[in-house]
């Protein structure tokens, strides 16, 4: 609990049981969190297994794989109808370290932003933390380009440590996005399109043999839905079309 309002742990799983536990116990550790959602996505390892035996845990299940952004629509749905008025998605691959989780709550919890990301590029964590050069590379490419698109100044588009308020969760269009990686860059895509402004926070990663990543074709893949996106984002606010992922004008 911050402040009265109830936070929400997310986590979007996938043969995550190497890792889960560990990641688990540092979210406990900021003692603010309430309840934990793990949402299973077709693992065969023993994620599901382990998840059940965490004290304020939800475990959802999905028989078979949806997707990153389709287990991502799970979590948000499972968090809402729990009451959660921050709600933070923390990947249980331990990449991302749970202990900023009492700074972004803080920042949704006063008032003052309704997203708040974890990024990898403020500080210069990325390179320091293990990420591959070209993965750096391409970041701050699709960087650079969308934030020219989309007329914003993020440091990166791409971290998916992420924090959000009842509000913005639930006016934001999530069930047309795709089920894919690139859900993460619609959605952030489709705050900005209604006007809210992004917080940023300095976040430490670590890149390490359990922790999740795509293999260079799916990243390439998912470059190219992100350049997409921004497409469609300026194309539609210039009026030239129509697009289901922005429904409706964007503010000026």
């Amino acid at each position: 609990m911050y402040k009265d309002q109830k936070v929400v742990v997310v986590m979007p799983a996938y043969n995550a049981a190497v890792t889960l536990r560990k990641t688990w116990e540092e979210v406990m550790a900021q003692e603010i969190v309430d309840l934990v959602i793990v949402v299973d996505d077709g693992s065969r390892d023993e994620t599901v297994s382990i998840a059940k035996t965490l004290p304020n845990t939800l475990v959802h299940i999905h028989e078979i794989n949806l997707g990153y952004g389709g287990n991502q629509k799970t979590c948000y749905r499972l968090a809402l109808e729990a009451g959660g008025d921050i709600i933070i998605m923390v990947h249980p691959d331990y990449q991302y370290t749970p202990k900023l989780i009492p700074a972004m709550a803080s920042l949704i919890g006063n008032g003052l932003y309704h997203c708040v990301l974890g990024s990898r590029i403020l500080g210069g964590y990325a390179i320091k933390g293990g990420m591959p050069v070209w993965k750096y590379i391409a970041n701050r490419f699709l960087t650079l380009v969308q934030n020219i698109l989309i007329t914003a100044k993020l440091s990166e588009y791409h971290t998916g440590y992420r924090a959000f308020s009842r509000e913005l969760l639930g006016r934001l269009p999530l069930e047309v996005n795709s089920d894919d990686f690139v859900f993460d860059n619609q959605m952030l895509s489709q705050i900005l399109w209604f006007g809210y402004r992004v917080a940023e926070v300095s976040c430490p990663t670590k890149y390490f043999a359990e922790a999740s990543s795509i293999n260079l074709f799916r990243s390439i893949e998912y470059g190219f839905g992100c350049l997409d996106t921004s497409i469609k984002f300026r194309l539609t606010k210039m009026n030239l079309i129509t697009s289901e992922l922005f429904p409706e004008k964007a503010q000026s």
